[in-house]
């Protein structure tokens, strides 16, 4: 008798746990999430001393053009949602300048261009954040179309002087921050 009740309890016990624990899986929530990481990264220094200013024939101090094709590889493309481009300029040097940077497509044209007036120093760190894509950023094809970077500097002073601060230069920073939908 004893042996009967004890297996009945453990025969209900089991028909409890199956009941009580089965629920129906929905596996279909899994198309439902959404994975929007932000990536940041940097994306140009550049450097120049005011000796290299002053040496510099004529007006224009330094042009370079950058091989960039990070934002039009398929994988960022494609998957971009929005993002922005923040720009940090610190002159030390005595002369006025103006940088301007310029997105390029494949065959070198320009796709957006921004450009800074710094005073001669003693200036505060220029910072500027320009926004991509969402309701008040310019076009995201700017970006998914970016295979160069150029930047360009213009010395607006003379070629003579030199700044009283320790190790005049200019100083260029940029670096970018995007939401990517993955899935």
């Amino acid at each position: 008798m004893r042996l009967l009740k004890k297996s009945l309890h453990y025969f209900l016990l089991l028909i409890a746990v199956q009941y009580a624990c089965v629920d129906k899986q929905n596996l279909d929530q899994f198309d439902d999430l959404s994975v929007t990481p932000t990536v940041a990264s940097s994306l140009v220094y550049v450097e120049s001393p005011e000796e290299v200013i002053n040496n510099a024939a004529g007006a224009n101090f330094y042009a370079q053009d950058f091989n960039f094709d990070a934002f039009n590889e398929d994988f960022f493309a494609e998957r971009v949602l929005e993002g922005s481009i923040t720009y940090e300029i610190e002159n030390t040097t005595s002369k006025p300048l103006e940088i301007t940077i310029s997105f390029l497509d494949d065959a070198s044209n320009v796709l957006d261009t921004e450009t800074f007036l710094i005073d001669a120093a003693p200036t505060a760190v220029l910072t500027r954040e320009i926004f991509y894509g969402g309701a008040t950023g310019r076009s995201l094809d700017i970006i998914r179309n970016t295979s160069g970077i150029r930047v360009f500097g213009l010395n607006l002073g003379d070629n003579t002087s030199v700044s009283t601060l320790p190790d005049p230069r200019i100083v260029l920073r940029s670096s970018g921050r995007f939401r990517l939908r993955l899935r």
